[in-house]
């Protein structure tokens, strides 16, 4: 494995008046720099890099300039005056003195809250999310996770679509202000994740194949364009650089990698065992978390050793949410068709094994914290057809089952943005593209939504129009519905939940084994074996009273559990209790 010792990518202050400027242009036989008013030749460097120092300040503006006279911005930049295509602003380093002071958490007290911060408030920005952070921390959540903040085509998006990997995005505020989130966050005992979504670039305002066109491969795609040719060392470099830049910079406690199925090469060790190695090195004895969405369900990817991961602490479970999701919704067209026929039976073995076993081919469980778990978040919402949340569909006492099995299972909890309080507003998907990309959005959304569950044939009706500003205006969180006596209800259970997986679920470690018992459809019956524990978990999430295999005696959780009807639970129902370990195997 190749190390590398300083940066490659990007300009910097060399000193309170003078910067370098690197660019990687293989395809070009020249290249310039244009600061501010001046326009200064660039020395031509080895393996296609080229380069310039130069009198410069903090806040000048620049941008490179290609031999046909095409300037472009900084691939590496920092910061961005107007958008993905306006000059790039240098920026000094990041100051993380409070991060400092800031221990981090370990990952098995993870209960995470993704975010989007353009909707997350009105304002839309980094500094207006600071206030609402004391909120969720008192409902026990321990860690949020931003939705990229890369630098994106337009003034709104998800953020899939980025272009700029080391800039936040011009709309939620310059650095300093994602800074002061962090350290906010941190104050207020927060962990902060970062999604990073590294297989692809946006479709817009990606200036690299006009120099670069071997940052690509010939002959693959992803679904969302080129291919990123990771067996390059440079490509490797802007890609290893920008997980510390966010890391080191600005104090971000992780990341979470987008897609990583679409991440490939041939050079070995592959470009995400390099990144695991490179960020465990950087930061020993600090937790510093790395996490995954894989739709391969690569196991060797999450595995423990020890107690310790090999690579990643968790990849993502969507096994969980499309086999509840079926369950409870009866939706059984496009991503929840493998789950139709044993919805029940998939979701105990999402939660007991971590995959289900018809799809992974796996029998035997991995870590609990190895896997994310969730009932919703901007994917299965936003890409329904009107974005609606699972709340709407299914009801509370519903959820109050679901977000009980959710928050008390083994597994690392990760909740939407407004769950904590019923959130009912819809979130769904935008964008800010004109001419025929934005036609192209409009027709793709008619696939996704049948994929979540959408049926053009009974709904005659237009979808929202992703590009229009409403779909980003109605997607925002209404902050009033907390403060309401529902809201107020939400987020004392929600605290009380969190209370008791800390007391009793968080502490169980070393898995034994554990066993899906035999039970009628639309009941989940699992026991957990660790070495400190026994775990006992019954959810019936059918349409009537069910039996259920008898839990325990210490029961710590409750809904529609009856001790004057011995082994029968309501609809809906759940009862969970810990006891002390016990003999028992997979079965």
């Amino acid at each position: 494995m190749e190390t590398f010792e300083k940066p490659r990518w990007g300009a910097r202050m060399l000193s309170p008046d003078k910067a370098f400027f690197p660019i990687w242009a293989p395809d070009c036989n020249s290249m310039r720099l244009a600061l501010g008013d001046r326009v200064v030749d660039m020395h031509a460097d080895e393996d296609g890099w080229f380069s310039v120092t130069c009198a410069a300040t903090p806040g000048s503006l620049y941008q490179f300039v290609l031999p046909d006279g095409t300037r472009v911005s900084d691939p590496a930049s920092r910061a961005q005056a107007k958008g993905v295509e306006g000059p790039s602003i240098l920026t000094p380093p990041r100051d993380p003195a409070l991060s400092r002071q800031w221990q981090g958490r370990a990952w098995e007290e993870a209960i995470i809250y993704e975010i989007h911060i353009g909707t997350f408030t009105e304002e839309g920005t980094f500094l207006g999310a600071i206030p609402r952070l004391a909120e969720l921390a008192a409902c026990g959540i321990t860690a949020i996770e931003l939705m990229p903040v890369a630098q994106f085509s337009g003034l709104r998006g998800w953020g899939y679509d980025g272009v700029l990997q080391f800039a936040p995005h011009h709309s939620y505020g310059p650095p300093q202000a994602l800074k002061a989130l962090i350290d906010a966050a941190h104050q207020v005992g927060l962990m902060v994740l970062l999604d990073v979504v590294y297989n692809h670039f946006g479709p817009h305002g990606n200036a690299l194949p006009q120099y670069a066109s071997q940052f690509f491969e010939d002959g693959r795609t992803t679904p969302w364009g080129k291919a990123v040719a990771f067996d390059n060392l440079n490509v490797r470099h802007y890609f290893l650089e920008n997980a510390l830049y966010w890391l080191r910079g600005f104090g971000f406690d992780g990341l979470r990698l987008d897609a990583v199925q679409h991440i490939k090469g041939t050079r070995k060790p592959d470009f995400l065992s390099e990144l695991a190695e490179t960020v465990s090195k950087a930061f020993p004895g600090t937790p510093t978390h790395l996490i995954v969405e894989d739709d391969e369900r690569r196991r060797d990817l999450i595995e423990y050793r020890q107690g310790r991961r090999l690579m990643f602490d968790a990849s993502w479970n969507d096994d969980f949410h499309h086999a509840a999701h079926t369950l409870v919704t009866q939706e059984t067209t496009g991503h929840y068709e493998p789950y139709a026929d044993a919805p029940s039976r998939m979701l105990a073995e999402a939660i007991a094994i971590g995959f289900p076993v018809a799809a992974a081919e796996i029998a035997e469980p991995v870590t609990p914290r190895a896997r994310v778990a969730f009932l919703q978040n901007h994917d299965q919402v936003g890409n329904r057809a009107k974005g609606e949340r699972l709340r709407s569909l299914v009801g509370d006492s519903v959820m109050d089952v679901l977000m009980s099995l959710l928050l008390l299972s083994p597994q690392i909890p990760l909740l939407f943005m407004g769950d904590d309080y019923g959130e009912t507003q819809p979130f769904l998907y935008f964008a800010d593209y004109d001419g025929e990309l934005a036609e192209a959005i409009r027709r793709g959304r008619f696939e996704e939504a049948e994929n979540f569950g959408w049926e053009r044939a009974k709904d005659t009706g237009t979808l929202p129009d992703p590009i229009g500003v409403a779909a980003f205006s109605t997607s925002k969180l209404d902050w009033a519905r907390a403060r309401l006596p529902q809201g107020l209800r939400r987020r004392s259970q929600l605290n009380e939940l969190t209370r008791i997986r800390a007391r009793y679920v968080m502490p169980l470690r070393a898995l034994q084994d554990c066993t899906i018992l035999p039970t009628s459809q639309g009941v989940v019956a699992v026991d957990w074996r660790f070495d400190d524990g026994t775990l006992k978990m019954r959810a019936n999430l059918s349409q009537s009273p069910q039996s259920i295999p008898r839990p325990g005696d210490a029961i710590i959780w409750s809904i529609g559990w009856h001790c004057d009807k011995v082994g029968v639970l309501a609809a809906p129902g759940i009862v969970v209790s810990v006891g002390p370990p016990k003999q028992g195997g997979f079965k």
